[in-house]
């Protein structure tokens, strides 16, 4: 009888990769790098499992919307106390913390669940195209479209 492969921890093999974000779709860059990080781009991808690799994203402040989303797309957050809801455009959240609307896009792609915030830890974004990572001998992955 043939059984269903389960990967153990102790046999995940992870690598290092750099993704250059300059003129990507937010979108379409995040879900690739989500399915990264979940791991799902290995033959031996199981779903309760960290099997992802590292992902290093450079130029975040380059990353590019369609449409009119740039004005019309908001990011919230509160502060728990009465009154406290604050609204940032895109436009704002590009000029001040580009690398914020990266994370926030592909976290919001991973598990709700501590192995999706494991998961996430293995993202680091960086503006520009310097990141301090070089120790890790990183591999430049290419996007497909």
């Amino acid at each position: 009888m043939r059984t269903t492969y389960m990967a153990k921890p102790s046999e995940i093999e992870r690598k290092w990769f750099v993704v250059d974000a300059e003129g990507q779709t937010l979108g379409r860059l995040a879900t690739e790098v989500a399915s990264i990080l979940r791991g799902k781009h290995k033959p031996t991808f199981t779903p309760h499992i960290d099997t992802g690799d590292h992902v290093i994203l450079i130029n975040a402040e380059k990353i590019h919307l369609t449409g009119n989303k740039l004005d019309d797309k908001k990011y919230y957050r509160h502060s728990q106390h009465p009154g406290g809801l604050k609204t940032t455009t895109a436009r704002e959240m590009l000029n001040k913390k580009p690398e914020r609307m990266l994370e926030l896009a592909i976290k919001g792609m991973l598990p709700k669940n501590s192995l999706g915030r494991k998961q996430g830890m293995k993202l680091h974004v960086y503006t520009g195209s310097e990141h301090p990572h070089q120790a890790q001998q990183p591999v430049a992955y290419e996007l497909r479209g």
